[in-house]
């Protein structure tokens, strides 16, 4: 008798522990445990990140933490870590939440336009995404990388479309920038290519004549009859005589560091650089910006005319006076440069 009573004992002691056991693993499993408002919260998890870098993140999205321990101990969560951009909803349970930043890395928008250099598209980039500057700027100038593509250091810019893409957040350099040289050949499809053909310009030289228009003109409807004034220049041997490039010239000198060029002058003119179109004729030798889209699109289907010179519209900024001939771009020029001396500019 004495027996049986230790038996029962033993099994309802057993019991009280299997259902407590029981509630547990089902509180750490299946209760909702999230402690945010929002419909969704985001995880950042780095390469190389320990479960501990998790855990610092996750501790204000969730209500009971030690749950969630025992069950990412359970499920060897603690010694698998994915990197990546995970989503949380709110009202998950642990299970979901750990089933959820194993596998649901979810892509982040990257968005980058008008960087006037690699550096600072890397600088721009390592905000968006996880590599940082120096491991992006290492992929995007590797020397290898550009010879075997057609780059040179100064073409390397041009690679780089403006626009909006989705990338995980855990790209490295090398991803983003194969993800852009992706992006970069599809842009030159066929069509492209032969409009480049037609104006016996290769897809770089496109690019940097692009991106003389695009700083002459941010207006998409204008560019095209820009484009169409440098190509009249090229094709009778004229130098291009682009203002912008001077800027792009004086400002790679220690002497204008610094410093803002709004009226470009005879002495800024004379500055030795193979970026200065008044001294040289042709295309320099890269782009001196990045050029949307619309820029680029603007020198393949360039607008057919005559005009030989243009100058900025004072009555209407933004836009600009175009010319056919030397004595009606003088009268232009003369009446913005009056324009701007007064307005107190003068250089």
């Amino acid at each position: 008798m004495y027996i049986k009573k230790i038996l029962l004992a033993i099994v309802i002691i057993g019991l009280i522990v299997a259902g407590y056991f029981a509630y547990f693993v089902y509180g750490a499993m299946f209760e909702p445990n999230t402690a945010f408002e929002a419909d969704t919260a985001f995880v950042n998890v780095s390469r190389g990140s320990s479960y501990e870098d998790v855990r610092e993140q996750l501790k204000p999205l969730l209500n009971d933490m030690e749950t969630f321990d025992a069950l990412a101990k359970h499920k060897k969560y603690t010694n698998k870590i994915k990197s990546g951009r995970f989503i949380i909803k709110r009202g998950m349970n642990n299970n979901d939440i750990i089933n959820s930043i194993r596998v649901n890395n979810v892509p982040v928008k990257v968005t980058f336009n008008n960087q006037e250099t690699i550096e600072k598209l890397a600088g721009r980039i390592a905000t968006q995404i996880d590599a940082d500057s120096l491991s992006l700027l290492e992929a995007m100038k590797d020397k290898a990388f550009l010879e075997d593509n057609g780059f040179k250091p100064e073409t390397a810019l041009g690679m780089y479309l403006p626009n909006s893409y989705e990338l995980f957040w855990n790209s490295t350099g090398e991803q983003f920038r194969d993800r852009m040289l992706k992006e970069y050949k599809s842009f030159w499809n066929t069509s492209r290519k032969e409009k480049a053909k037609t104006l016996r310009l290769s897809e770089s030289e496109v690019i940097a004549l692009a991106s003389i228009v695009y700083e002459e003109s941010k207006q998409p409807s204008e560019q095209p009859r820009i484009a169409g004034v440098y190509l009249n220049r090229i094709r009778i041997g004229m130098p291009l005589q682009a203002d912008p490039t001077i800027r792009f010239a004086a400002y790679r000198l220690p002497k204008y560091e610094n410093t803002i060029i709004k009226r470009v002058l005879n002495v800024h003119k004379e500055i030795e650089s193979p970026y200065n179109t008044y001294m040289n004729r042709g295309l320099p030798p890269g782009l001196i910006a990045m050029p949307d889209i619309s820029a680029i699109d603007a020198v393949l289907n360039n607008e057919k005319h005559q005009y030989l010179y243009f100058v900025a519209d004072a009555k209407r900024l933004g836009y600009h006076k175009f010319a056919k001939t030397l004595v009606q771009h003088n009268a232009n020029a003369r009446a913005y440069h009056a324009y701007l001396s007064s307005q107190g500019i003068y250089k």
